[in-house]
């Protein structure tokens, strides 16, 4: 693997941008057939890229290799080949290539497909491909491709939907779709090579439930059908073994608080039982025929992904009997990533210099209007009330967990207490907590965020004339709209990659985003106006005091620019203090020192505009 190299020695280098620097990789996925045959992403040049690795003969080899990076990948079972999917400089929309795992040419995947936005992939044992698609102009559309022939579209639909999964024969595809016109609780349809409906599940009766479902897998050995999902029917995500040719619901014993996803073991005799619960995660192995749930241990944190990949142990009698590794990738708040095994072995272990630990997380739990609310808080040095940042997450369906990340721990170097808060709208706390969200968009997120900065100011941890809010994406909108809707509670906004002016950045958005904004917003601009109007940063922009920054990709497919240009227009007209920083990528970036200096101008602003600011700032530079 080529190490990342800068010209600043790691003794000059403050810590904060060691954390970013540091070469990180994900959690390998291993070729089904060929487990020894691994592809994961890293930034180990400087920018994330795909990289393969063998791991029979050790070596490593990067596969791509682009200016603003490249995350998308998968391999083909027998492990011959690594798929990638090829943008331009960060938009989302573009093609699927390939290239030999030992390296080669790489070829477009599945000529005669236009550019589209990924809706999914799923590669057969005999080449066959199953290709989702989306575009403005056909909604959703998925294709089987079969190598030498034109790829051949089965399914098509105005709304979002997506590939699922393959089954292990290859005669059996499931769609997970939203045709009922609500997209954050899919449905779930069983096809046939030629997208012939074999049998359906759909737990949204029409959208009226609000349950949802998701794909976890077909079970990887032959002659087996099961199809591994999860459900939402207990008010929390859980799996369960759906037999779609038999027609049968295989419930499971598993008894844990919080959301339960699971994934097969290889002899699809056993589940890989990845369980969250309150911002920590933790492994189990669960026995299908005995019921039975058995902890694997893993140390207090975050699990991001965990996998039970095929290994080779020789038997008393001499015959080689299965066995699997399980392999995880972990952090906690205080200390950097590791691709762990269950055997307490480092797995992958990137070279180059270490990230430094960080501050450990401490739990917040605050009364709120919605119910209790659960805030993760950081705090550096010395004795409050602290500059206080407030970073939003995005999603909105997502949470902040206790996991190692560079940005917050960048804000504590810089000695301000950082609050990270699961409003309603976040996963984690049950279906009916990230449902809660739907037609107040964006309100009622701020009115949690509101309940812990209170408690917040109340304990003594934070300063009331130094709180910043702050958050890319989801985060950055609420950013925008929480400056404008509570503008005497914030000093200073900093927004990433936000939504700024809702209807513009509807009409330009992606299409599967637009689906969401339906669903959450009960229809689209023309259906439900005032609702897009009182969620809409750009109609508050004028009662914001507060200086805002503003960082916004060019060709970002997401939150697009030219939303974000007509909120700044109207901040420029008022002659109000902001600063825009505009760069050449989509979504964020995936080039390590792009990131460095985007929060970089985000501390620098924070610490220009709040009072006392540059007297930290100076002070921290006579320490740099």
């Amino acid at each position: 693997m080529t190490q990342n190299t800068h010209a600043t020695p790691d003794s000059a280098m403050p810590d904060w941008e060691k954390r970013f620097r540091a070469p990180r990789v994900s959690l390998p996925e291993w070729a089904e057939d060929a487990p020894d045959r691994s592809l994961y992403i890293s930034n180990a040049t400087g920018t994330f890229e795909l990289y393969a690795w063998d791991r029979a003969t050790g070596e490593h080899r990067q596969v791509t290799d682009r200016p603003n990076g490249t995350t998308d990948g998968a391999l083909t079972p027998d492990g011959e080949e690594v798929w990638w999917f090829s943008d331009t400089d960060g938009d989302e929309f573009g093609v699927w290539m390939r290239q030999p795992f030992k390296g080669g040419q790489d070829v477009e995947a599945v000529p005669g497909l236009a550019p589209s936005f990924p809706a999914g992939l799923a590669i057969g044992r005999d080449g066959t491909a199953v290709v989702g698609r989306s575009t403005d102009e056909d909604g959703t559309t998925i294709h089987v491709a079969r190598r030498g022939e034109d790829p051949v579209e089965i399914y098509r639909h105005r709304e979002s939907a997506g590939v699922g999964d393959l089954s292990h024969d290859g005669t059996l595809m499931v769609i997970e779709h939203t045709e009922h016109g609500d997209a954050m609780h899919s449905a779930l349809r069983v096809v046939n090579p030629d997208g012939s409906t074999v049998t359906e599940l759909d737990d949204s009766e029409g959208g009226t439930k609000e349950l949802g479902l998701a794909v976890l897998g077909f079970a990887p050995v032959p002659a087996d059908q099961r199809l591994l999902i999860a459900h939402q029917r207990n008010g929390r995500w859980e799996p369960v073994i759906w037999d779609p040719l038999g027609g049968t619901v295989t419930e499971l014993a598993i008894d844990l608080p919080g959301d339960v996803s699971a994934e097969w073991y290889p002899d699809a005799r056993s589940l890989l039982i990845s369980h969250s619960h309150q911002a920590r995660s933790e492994l189990y192995r669960y026995d299908i025929a005995a019921r039975t749930l058995t902890r694997i241990e893993t140390p207090p944190g975050s699990v991001a992904e965990a996998t039970a990949r095929p290994s080779r142990t020789e038997g008393s009698a001499g015959a080689a009997e299965a066995a699997v590794d399980i392999e995880y990738l972990w952090s906690s708040a205080a200390k950097p990533p590791q691709v762990r095994s269950a055997a307490g072995a480092v797995v992958l272990d990137p070279p180059g210099m270490a990230a430094p630990p960080s501050v450990p997380v401490e739990d917040a739990w605050v009364a709120g209007p919605g119910g209790t609310i659960h805030a993760l808080v950081q705090k550096p040095e010395g004795v409050g009330p602290f500059p206080t940042v407030f970073d939003v997450h995005g999603g909105p369906t997502w949470h902040d967990s206790d996991a190692f990340a560079g940005q917050p721990a960048a804000w504590v170097d810089h000695g301000f207490a950082v609050v990270r808060v699961n409003y309603r709208g976040s996963t984690g706390y049950g279906r009916a907590w990230t449902d809660a969200l739907k037609h107040r968009v964006g309100l009622i997120e701020l009115e949690d965020i509101a309940a812990v900065r209170d408690w917040a100011v109340s304990s003594g941890l934070a300063d009331p004339e130094q709180l910043v809010l702050g958050g890319g994406s989801w985060g950055g909108y609420l950013t925008l709209l929480g400056l404008g809707t509570q503008p005497e509670a914030w000093a200073v906004g900093l927004a990433a990659v936000p939504v700024a002016d809702y209807v513009a950045a509807y009409d330009d958005e992606m299409e599967a985003l637009k689906s969401l904004d339906r669903t959450l917003l009960g229809g689209s601009p023309e259906e439900v106006p005032e609702r897009f109007e009182l969620s809409s940063p750009i109609t508050y922009v004028d009662d914001v005091r507060a200086p805002v920054y503003i960082s916004a990709g060019v060709n970002d497919p997401r939150c697009p620019i030219r939303q974000v240009e007509n909120y700044v227009r109207r901040l420029e007209q008022r002659d109000a203090p902001h600063e825009v920083y505009r760069y050449d990528a989509g979504h964020g970036s995936l080039v390590v020192e792009e990131r460095i200096k985007q929060l970089k101008l985000e501390i620098d602003f924070a610490l220009r505009h709040l009072p006392h600011g540059k007297d930290r700032q100076a002070q921290g530079q006579a320490q740099g």
